[in-house]
């Protein structure tokens, strides 16, 4: 797009060559897309989901309270594709927006793509033939950050495999380093069923929603050969330091350790983490006080010096 951000004779084109009048009463798919003050790049989002393989789909943006062109962006988007629905509300973060989004899908799965990121355009339809073929509520591919001149693949799916057992999801799927939401689709009635909503009105949403999906579903599948390419964008909130965003790390962190202990889960101790107090001076943490599923830690200026029993 131009730098002005406003959609080109050449570009407009392209979306309707691709785009369907047409929306379908029951879509396979539900695509939910937060968009918030994202002009620069969610042209190439819209495209990579209005080119997509599989047709049966609905794309739902949200538009989050935008001050810039995103909206105008959407609209010739929407204007051309009747799969596409906008819903425009006050800024409330994106846990919010994707609620709100998840309220309004009807498909059968629902997946969730973030403004600035884009996907294969078969992904849809491999995850969706992929979860039917093995009644998964879940099916996973793989993660590519793109970013800094660097592209890295956060979680490589090399081999389709379904598991079933709580902890071959968790390993599977990397959700103690890398939770990634994005880069899965979720069978909608799992969803539903188990009231699984994201947190709104904070950071890091994804940690206690992907637990909650790998919990309560009834197997994962991974499915090689298709990619979710998850933008590293110097700008977004991922990227700061601010004492706002390390706090909701960690009560996300807590929030996922207490499901698992509600839950009783029967998975290996010492991986989740979540810090119950810590110290500084300057600036510098030099005690912290850890707890996991049955194991509590201290450390001293990063070292740990005690473990034992919770």
């Amino acid at each position: 797009m131009h730098q002005d951000n406003r959609i080109t004779t050449e570009e407009s084109l392209s979306i309707d060559e691709y785009c369907i009048k047409e929306a379908f009463a029951n879509p396979k798919v539900s695509i939910v897309v937060p968009a918030y003050n994202n002009e620069k790049y969610i042209y190439r989002c819209l495209l990579s989901l209005v080119k997509q393989t599989l047709k049966e789909i609905e794309i739902i943006v949200v538009n989050d309270g935008s001050t810039d062109n995103t909206l105008s962006v959407v609209k010739q988007f929407s204007d051309a594709d009747g799969r596409i629905k906008v819903i425009n509300q006050e800024n409330q973060k994106q846990g919010a927006a994707r609620n709100r989004g998840t309220e309004k899908a009807t498909g059968e799965y629902i997946g969730y793509v973030d403004s600035d990121d884009w996907v294969d355009l078969n992904y849809f339809e491999k995850l969706y033939n992929t979860a039917k073929k093995y009644n998964a509520d879940i099916a996973l591919a793989t993660n590519v950050r793109i970013g800094n001149g660097k592209t890295k693949k956060r979680l490589n799916i090399e081999k389709e495999v379904f598991v079933e057992s709580l902890q071959d999801k968790i390993d599977i799927s990397h959700q103690v380093k890398n939770p990634c939401p994005t880069n899965k689709i979720y069978k909608q009635s799992m969803l539903k069923n188990n009231l699984i909503t994201w947190p709104e009105k904070v950071y890091c949403e994804d940690k206690l929603f992907t637990i909650k999906t790998i919990y309560y579903s009834n197997g994962l599948v991974t499915v090689p050969d298709t990619y979710y390419y998850y933008y590293r964008n110097p700008n977004s909130t991922v990227n700061s330091k601010s004492k706002s965003l390390i706090a909701d790390k960690n009560s996300a962190k807590k929030a996922v350790l207490n499901f698992l202990k509600e839950k009783n889960a029967e998975i290996r101790d010492c991986e989740f983490w979540a810090v119950k107090n810590e110290k500084r001076f300057l600036g510098i943490t030099y005690y912290r006080h850890e707890e996991s599923l049955h194991t509590e830690r201290i450390s001293l200026f990063g070292f740990v010096v005690k473990t034992f029993a919770a």
